[in-house]
């Protein structure tokens, strides 16, 4: 059990309330937190001073005063006018973990939001009340404005949720429950949609795929060395002691693991081949590089998820802080390194797809032996060049550029909303092209047999041919694919 504003959230814990909402919850000393920060911000109100987003306006507007009776509608006027995000609406995955990041970064005290508006999220969480929220609308500057407001919307019983797989008006779904319709005290408006949870929510989700495809990206690189029949050599520990770059060492260890036992390896270990080309040699170090990468970004994106980002950050009822949390520049950067790496992952792995086609040491062309009448396996390469050019592309990084917003007040933005989508868009594309390599490896050991893999290599094998029999002529390969991207996703392989 997590408590929310008092423990140490990891990736690993957000997904485990994910799974089940009532692994997190407030206990007394949060309560309390909350408690006293939102005492802190009547006490501000109380008083005659200007204290920004309190009894102001909003960015530009900073400067316009606000009166203590007219605080309740500033915070519903914000919400309301923020919410103008467009596009295609986020999974509901994506909106659950906004949700619970948002919770624990509240709870910690520093925003002034009021106790009863916290656990109703919690409620809503824990009822399946899922907000919906369009992709598109945040530059990652005051944090995730737009993304944000279509998140609490529902807490004014204004907006669309989910229900189930349907989108259905908020009041309806409030109606169900027992549920009424809150009305937000001074400064709860800007606490709620300043942050960076829409950035951070593409974080951890994307983390916790490319956690697994990282693994999966060495197996299938093991299974293809196996049908290429390559050397074992470049995984040596000696090789990788003398460079010794974390994930390079990881990667070779689990190749050297992958292949343990191999007759192929073993049968030509004297043969006259000096080396494999680069994919197939240079395994730990690229694979290895993006693994760093990876680490970097989960690193910076537990330290967001236990951190505040709201604006401005209550500290007692005399000292309030206007300043930049919220600027989503510390994981804008990160995300469009680990896109590129992601990136990478794909663009080695096609690079071997295409080695395991050209018909040499022991493999005919296109990987059918009866090629001419049938194509074989040549067109699902066309696909994985497909994908792998449209992560390239996928590669610009968002972070790179920024907009004036908000009349000049907002003149430096992170666009860290965008890295997020594009680091998932990669991820999404990686699956299939890993899905297309898998494909041609099992393929490959066929014309390998009776020469036994390594156990990892075989359990991969044997996993792919309960969706996918061997090629003999040409059919629908294209469903192969399909089968095979669906165990990934699935997370069907053994990889550790």
């Amino acid at each position: 059990m997590k408590i929310y504003g008092v423990d140490t959230f990891t990736i690993t814990d957000v997904m485990a309330i994910l799974n089940n909402p009532k692994q997190a919850k407030l206990n007394k000393e949060a309560k309390q937190k909350i408690l006293k920060s939102q005492k802190n911000v009547q006490q501000i109100v109380a008083s005659d001073r200007t204290v920004y987003g309190i009894n102001t306006g909003f960015g530009p507007l900073c400067d316009v005063k606000i009166s203590e009776a007219e605080t309740a509608q500033l915070q519903y006027n914000l919400i309301i006018s923020h919410a103008v995000g467009v596009g295609k609406p986020i999974a509901k995955d994506y909106s659950r973990v906004m949700m619970i990041a948002k919770i624990h970064a509240l709870s910690k005290g520093f925003s002034g939001v009021s106790l009863e508006v916290i656990e109703r999220m919690i409620v809503m969480l824990e009822k399946g009340i899922i907000p919906v929220v369009p992709e598109q609308g945040s530059v990652g500057a005051s944090g995730d404005l737009a993304p944000l407001s279509h998140l609490v919307l529902p807490l004014l019983g204004l907006g669309k949720v989910w229900q189930n797989n349907e989108i259905v008006a908020t009041e309806k779904v409030l109606k169900k429950h027992g549920l009424k319709p809150l009305q937000l005290g001074p400064k709860e408006g800007l606490g709620l949609i300043n942050g960076t949870q829409f950035i951070l929510a593409h974080a951890i989700l994307g983390l916790n795929k490319f956690d697994y495809l990282l693994d999966l990206a060495d197996l299938t690189a093991a299974v293809s060395l196996e049908a290429y029949r390559g050397s074992a050599s470049p995984f040596k520990k000696e090789l990788h002691d003398i460079r010794p770059f974390d994930g390079s060492r990881k990667v070779a260890s689990r190749m050297r693991k992958f292949l343990k036992n191999s007759d192929n390896l073993k049968s030509h270990e004297f043969c006259d081949r000096v080396q494999d080309p680069y994919s197939m040699r240079c395994v730990p170090q690229v694979h290895g590089a993006s693994r760093n990468a990876y680490e970097h970004l989960k690193n910076l994106a537990e330290t967001e998820l236990n951190s505040v980002t709201d604006n401005p950050i209550v500290l007692s009822a005399e000292e309030s802080i206007s300043g930049g949390n919220f600027h989503g520049q510390l994981l804008a950067l990160p995300l469009d390194y680990c896109t590129l790496a992601a990136a990478e992952l794909g663009n080695i792995s096609d690079r071997r797809s295409y080695l395991l086609l050209e018909g040499q040491y022991g493999l005919p062309r296109l990987l059918t032996e009866s090629s001419g009448l049938n194509s074989g396996f040549m067109i699902p390469q066309y696909t994985s060049a497909a994908l792998v050019t449209e992560n390239k592309t996928l590669c610009f990084p968002a972070s790179a550029d920024s907009i004036p917003t908000s009349l000049g007040q907002e003149d430096h933005v992170s666009m860290g909303s965008i890295s997020g989508r594009k680091f998932n868009q990669v991820l999404g594309n990686l699956e299939n092209i890993l899905s297309v390599e898998l494909m041609f490896g099992a393929q490959g050991l066929e014309f390998r047999r009776p020469a036994k893999c390594g156990k990892f290599v075989e359990n991969a094998y044997s996993l792919i041919r309960t969706k996918v029999a061997k090629l003999e002529e040409d059919r629908l390969i294209g469903e192969d694919m399909l089968a095979i991207a669906e165990l990934i996703k699935e997370r069907k392989f053994e990889v550790n």
